[in-house]
């Protein structure tokens, strides 16, 4: 009988980083594959196809292993957001700056999605701050109404856009990479 590998007689995980599941929601449109992807590979894509169902990425900083998950955001998609709320340690909600009409819908799904969980820290992500016509931070404040989200939670709104393709990303897309590799860290 040959011995056991190294690998195999440590008790599981413990050679690995810690995981951290991050939950990345919004409206359809809004920008999330986008973000996601120039934030996990420090390159710029931004004409994606919309997410039809799931989209995971993983992460490896120095001492953590950050999993990545984005939930379309077609109203088909919408019912799976809740169930995936348990098991996250971060929630990224990203909306589109410059889509005025939609912010009541993106309001009330933050606050329905929040409203069972008084401590996940939330980061809202307000994308697309370079068009046109894009609300300002405060506006956007405003209108998701995020001083209703609660007291007890760490809560963080962050504009963002993506650049052009091929460039390199933003410097709130570098301060937003950071934000969430420490809240990661964090919560071990």
């Amino acid at each position: 009988m040959s011995p056991v590998p190294p690998e195999l007689s440590s008790p599981a995980g413990q050679d690995k980083p810690p995981s951290k599941q991050i939950l990345v929601l919004g409206l359809d449109g809004a920008g999330k594959t986008s973000v996601l992807y120039s934030i996990a590979t420090n390159q710029v894509k931004r004409n994606t196809v919309p997410t039809k169902g799931f989209n995971a990425i993983c992460v490896n900083k120095e001492e953590t292993k950050m999993e990545f998950l984005e939930i379309g955001g077609s109203e088909s998609l919408r019912e799976y957001w809740k169930m995936y709320m348990p098991r996250v340690l971060l929630l990224i909600y990203v909306v589109d700056s410059a889509d005025h009409e939609r912010f009541p819908v993106a309001k009330k799904l933050l606050h329905q999605l929040v409203q069972n969980n008084s401590t996940l820290p939330v980061m809202i992500l307000a994308n697309k701050q370079d068009l046109e016509g894009a609300y300002c931070i405060t506006d956007i404040h405003d209108a998701l109404a995020l001083s209703e989200i609660g007291d007890k939670r760490k809560m963080f709104l962050i504009g963002t856009h993506v650049a052009q393709d091929g460039l390199e990303i933003s410097s709130s897309l570098k301060d937003t990479q950071e934000l969430i590799a420490q809240l990661a860290s964090e919560t071990l």
